[in-house]
């Protein structure tokens, strides 16, 4: 099937499932096959043309999508999803259970547990591209357990976002987010609390309660 499993790949082949024209521990720039460890947890789930580099560490269950990239330096948890078209540069720090949809940018970016993000957020984390200091000035966004993040939200360096937060479709985040917050709009902009929401169709007393189950 044109897969490529490179020399250092810890994996296990007899429960999870490598579609085709996958690659597994592909060699960062300047380093030799098998020169670093790619750990991929056990019921793994690639699609095919998905690209995953050696130097990372991945959780039991990781679900991609299609022609997914997933770089060196990456430590994801348990059960994440990657969706199709998404990339993780390098540098980031996934919970567990979350959830990144297709589309999707990261790069020295940490989600907490639980975090959901939405088709084609971009996390963006160089204040001024390019700046050669990048990784001592503000650094890539950290998000709190429980977040949503809307479809197509941009979110800027150093900006830290709290727990159980919920960011609108489109928004772009400049500054920090207290816990418990809606924001949305460009500049994103607190707008209400989390307990002020309403469930439109009824079903719920209002949205995300079941969170706190």
């Amino acid at each position: 099937m044109n897969t490529v499993i490179y020399p250092g790949v810890q994996w296990h082949p007899d429960d999870s499932t490598i579609g085709p024209f996958v690659i597994l521990g592909e060699p960062p720039r300047q380093t030799k096959p098998g020169e670093r460890t790619l750990i991929l947890g056990n019921q793994a789930t690639i699609r095919s043309f998905t690209t995953i580099y050696a130097g990372s560490t991945l959780g039991h269950r990781l679900n991609t999508g299609h022609s997914v990239m997933i770089r060196e330096d990456n430590q994801l948890g348990d059960d994440v999803s990657v969706g199709t078209s998404s990339v993780l540069e390098y540098g980031n720090k996934i919970g567990d259970r979350c959830r990144i949809h297709s589309g999707c940018f990261l790069e020295w970016v940490t989600l907490g547990h639980d975090v959901f993000v939405g088709p084609n957020v971009v996390f963006t984390d160089d204040p001024h591209p390019i700046c050669p200091k990048y990784k001592e000035c503000v650094g890539g966004p950290v998000i709190g357990a429980f977040t949503r993040i809307g479809a197509n939200s941009t979110i800027l360096p150093g900006v830290k976002i709290g727990e159980h937060c919920l960011i609108g479709a489109g928004s772009v985040v400049t500054q920090d987010v207290p816990d418990h917050s809606v924001v949305a709009g460009n500049p994103a902009k607190v707008i209400k609390q989390i307990t002020e929401l309403e469930c439109k169709t009824g079903i719920y007393e209002r949205p995300y309660i079941w969170l706190e189950e």
